[in-house]
Formats: C-alpha cells, structure tokens, sequence
C-alpha cells in the first residue's frame, strides 16, 4: 500500500483484545482501523457499510466461528485479505485456514512487528507464511492427510469434534447448526473412525492434550 492508510476490519469478541490491536496499528502510522465487530453477523454488517483492505480475524467467536467467517468473507469478497490472528498454537489452525483462502495466520503471542509485517504484506497481495506452516503445507500437497488425526477432519466435522469435546450434547449440536440430530451423529462416527477414538471422553481428552479447547 502507499499513500492511504491500510483499512483494517478487526474481529474479536473481546473488547480488551481489539483495544490491545488498535493501540499496536496507531503506532504503525500506514493503517487505519476502520470498524470492529464481535462476532459473524456484525463483521458482515461492517464489511457492507466500509471501504476495508483487510481483515483482522479471531477463530473463538460467539456463534458461527471464526473459520465459517472467513469462508463467506472469501465467498462475498473474494479478493480482501484476512489475516487470522488467534490464541490457538499455528499447528493446529494455520493450515486449515490458508487452505480455506486466509492471507496468514498469527498467534496472539506474536511479536508486533511481526504483525505488522504480516500486514502490510497481506495487503499488497501476498501471503504471510511462518517455515513450519510453509513445511506443513508442502507436506499436505504429497499426502491426502498429513500430521496429527484431526487434521483428516472436514471443516464441519472439526466444528462437531470441538464441541462434542466441551461437553455439548449430540441435540445441543443440531439446534446450533439446525440439522438433525441424525446428521451429527454421522458427523461424530466419522470423527471417531478418522481420529481412531472411541468415546466422547476419549475426544475431550485429545482436544485438551492438543489444545483445541480451553
């Protein structure tokens, strides 16, 4: 970007958090944040009511998460970077959501020049790739699944999987993505044929070893 201000959308569902963003982006002196949001739906209202270049989005969301956000971001704004900036460590989420299109992937822990750079860099086209998320991707390109089990998870059955693994009912499941109980069902036999787990303990278990849950 040169001349303007690089527009920037943050979304995250706390308040603390987005104060923390906006504070390291004013010392940048090359971005403008120009609109926040919480959670899906006001993200979309922000992005139809202002000129954005980027996104800055969080995975934890109230609601739909962070990764069915950039799925219709990417979907009706094809060509606005996202960047991910999450507490979740980069090898469990990075991959899944630079495949799904996100211009990068930082943890919350990042140094801020390193955000920054990311920036800047998203902005102007490319892509922000740490070596191992680079060497994880090279890795999936040989291979149908690489890496830990609940890589070989669907999008949606990794949702299922993170919220069988916080404890919410089989029923609680389908009312929040209102199918039927019948279709979860599915989607958790498949998560344990594909992870090699056999109880609903054994899924909470590996997400907290994994660090899939908090």
């Amino acid at each position: 970007m040169t001349g303007s201000p690089i527009r920037i959308l943050i979304v995250d569902d706390h308040v603390i958090v987005r104060e923390g963003i906006k504070a390291i982006l004013a010392q940048l002196g090359d971005t403008q944040v120009v609109a926040e949001a919480g959670d899906a739906p006001s993200a979309m209202r922000q992005l139809g009511a202002h000129q954005v270049d980027l996104v800055l989005l969080d995975i934890g969301l109230p609601g739909r998460s962070g990764v069915d956000l950039l799925k219709q971001i990417k979907a009706e704004y094809a060509h606005l970077p996202v960047l991910v900036l999450s507490n979740y460590p980069e090898d469990q989420y990075a991959v899944r959501v630079i495949k799904q299109g996100a211009a990068g992937y930082l943890t919350k822990e990042s140094a801020p020049d390193l955000l920054a750079a990311a920036i800047r860099k998203a902005a102007q086209g490319g892509k922000y790739i740490s070596p191992s998320v680079a060497e994880r991707l090279f890795e999936a390109v040989g291979t149908r699944h690489s890496g830990m089990p609940h890589e070989a998870l669907s999008d949606r059955e990794f949702d299922v999987f993170k919220m069988i693994a916080a404890g919410k009912s089989l029923t609680a499941i389908a009312e929040h993505y209102n199918v039927s109980v019948k279709t979860v069902s599915t989607h958790r036999t498949r998560i344990l044929e594909k992870t090699a787990l056999t109880s609903n303990a054994d899924i909470t278990r590996y997400a907290l070893e994994h660090g899939l849950i908090q």
